[in-house]
């Protein structure tokens, strides 16, 4: 009755009661069921999409294929946004876990002890998205962020440029641009080149910050023939403040991001960046939640599936003619 009375916040408890309650839930990854007795089947018709950001072009994408795949379907996805913050995911996911929704997609491979707690013990199909670099809870659906950062080394590189300078956002918190630096950082160091210049924020990915962060790099490293950015946004800025300087690019400077946005495409030069499958990967996820509750589950359906995303050399990123 007493641990009843906490989770349910009613009723006289004593504060080191109610934390130990609290606490011992936390550690067993319970979640309070909002809806019992309500529903026989105490699930809801609602798939629970947990994201770091709706600022972030990319996570709209994602959801976009998500809908496409439910949309005729019972299922109906319901977004939470966590900020890249690792308590703020934990609150979101026990409030939507509270609610029994039918499946979980949530973003990333990283996630607290509790959030994992949960996540195993929520007894509905989950899928971790965007990443395939770890140990999922359940399904995943991805790409490798090391290796795409690998490959875009080997682009750089067979370029002809040499002294490369890094900018990059939400790091450490974005495990997946972290991720992405190791892989370049390791793709340059097997050609025995190492990034010259760096530097980080914790801001959005805004075209302002990104103007921002070049001229200062190129104030600092005047030399660098390349520019890679954590994502298109800011190399987006980048471009800019070099045509505003009236910079050859990519004879005196290349440049690349990451995540292709398609808003980007009428830019007067077309960044090159690396497709990072969004749509894809947000039906691909749907689809394994909407198999994993029907009565009869295809088991041919896979549930752990790595994309292979698309190179683009663009405008910013082309062979250096030899003679």
């Amino acid at each position: 009755m007493t641990v009843s009375r906490v989770l349910r916040k009613r009723g006289d408890v004593s504060d080191a009661t109610r934390d130990r309650v609290l606490a011992a839930a936390k550690a067993l990854g319970y979640v309070p069921n909002q809806i019992a007795g309500s529903l026989a089947s105490q699930r809801v018709n609602l798939v629970a999409v947990i994201i770091p950001s709706l600022g972030n072009m990319v996570f709209p994408e994602v959801l976009n294929g998500v809908n496409q795949v439910l949309e005729d379907t019972p299922l109906q996805p319901v977004v939470g946004v966590t900020d890249y913050l690792p308590e703020k995911e934990e609150r979101v996911l026990y409030e939507m876990l509270s609610w029994r929704p039918s499946g979980v997609i949530i973003a990333g491979l990283e996630h607290s002890e509790a959030t994992r707690a949960m996540l195993r013990n929520a007894g509905i199909p989950v899928v971790e998205i965007m990443d395939t670099d770890g140990k999922p809870v359940d399904a995943m659906v991805g790409i490798s962020h090391r290796r795409a950062g690998r490959e875009m080394a080997q682009a750089i590189l067979r370029e002809g440029y040499e002294r490369i300078g890094f900018m990059g956002t939400k790091m450490p918190l974005d495990h997946r641009a972290r991720k992405r630096f190791e892989g370049f950082t390791e793709g340059l160091a097997k050609a025995g080149v190492e990034i010259e210049d760096r530097a980080f924020y914790s801001g959005g990915s805004a075209l302002a910050k990104g103007r921002e962060m070049t001229r200062e790099m190129l104030e600092r490293s005047p030399d660098l023939d390349f520019l890679y950015y954590s994502n298109d946004m800011i190399g987006a800025g980048g471009l800019l403040h070099l045509l505003d300087e009236g910079i050859d690019i990519p004879g005196q400077i290349g440049l690349a991001g990451f995540n292709n946005v398609e808003l980007l495409q009428g830019l007067p030069r077309q960044l090159a960046t690396m497709d990072a499958c969004r749509n894809e990967i947000g039906q691909a996820a749907a689809r394994i939640i909407l198999n994993q509750t029907i009565p009869d589950p295809d088991p041919d359906v896979p549930t752990q599936i790595t994309l292979t995303p698309t190179l683009s050399l663009g405008d910013t990123l082309r062979r250096r003619r030899q003679g």
